[in-house]
């Protein structure tokens, strides 16, 4: 039996830039917006916390997408880039918001952070998008093969610590499956949502943030 082939240096640098968008997504994408809405909604400031619960609601199909990648789905290569750019859009797409957050003084500790985490989001967004976009072979083909399975290593490794939480606090097992299915369903209520959005209130409402 032949020895499998050791990874390339390009097979290891693609696989250091995935999980480096991984690292920055964690921290910009779930970590820093978490902080930011209790800070605003502390604060009481209408147009953050709207913006920011806006960006959860669409953000949400970035877990909707390591769900799927759990169990090896390949619908989650063709979500990875458009969960990004819809995540971009999402910060900067609403007039009205845009014109209150404009307003407010950039010094302020709160503003100065939001502005600085608008601009990090987008750039990682559009980078990681890029990213993604190298593996959009993957949604036709094995994913099993070395440039597409570095895209699950992440989102299993963390299925692992829930299942491990899930057992230890419904004595039941979480597995690659079953969070697919979550996945699957979890999708369905976002293009309803998504949908009912696009077809229903943004021809009404336009570019305002109320209707979303």
């Amino acid at each position: 039996m032949a020895e499998p082939r050791p990874p390339s240096v390009q097979d290891l640098l693609y696989r250091s830039l995935v999980w480096l968008d991984y690292r920055l997504a964690a921290m910009l994408s779930f970590g820093l917006p978490l902080v930011l809405l209790i800070w605003a909604a502390l604060r009481r400031d209408g147009a953050m916390v709207r913006l920011l619960t806006i960006y959860w609601k669409v953000a949400s199909l970035l877990v909707i997408t390591a769900l799927l990648f759990t169990d090896g789905r390949p619908l989650g290569f063709l979500l990875a880039g458009a969960a990004q750019l819809l995540v971009v859009a999402s910060l900067w797409f609403w007039v009205d918001l845009n014109e209150e957050l404009a307003d407010q003084p950039p010094w302020r500790p709160l503003a100065f952070t939001l502005r600085a985490w608008r601009w990090g989001t987008t750039a990682l967004g559009l980078l990681g998008a890029g990213l993604s976009a190298t593996a959009f072979g993957c949604f036709s083909g094995s994913v099993t093969r070395p440039f597409c399975a570095v895209w699950l290593e992440a989102p299993r490794g963390l299925n692992l610590h829930v299942d491990r939480l899930f057992s230890f606090l419904f004595g039941g097992a979480w597995t690659n499956a079953i969070a697919a299915f979550v996945g699957y369903l979890a999708l369905v209520g976002f293009v309803v949502g998504f949908l009912q959005w696009l077809l229903v209130r943004l021809p009404k409402q336009g570019r305002v943030a109320g209707g979303f």
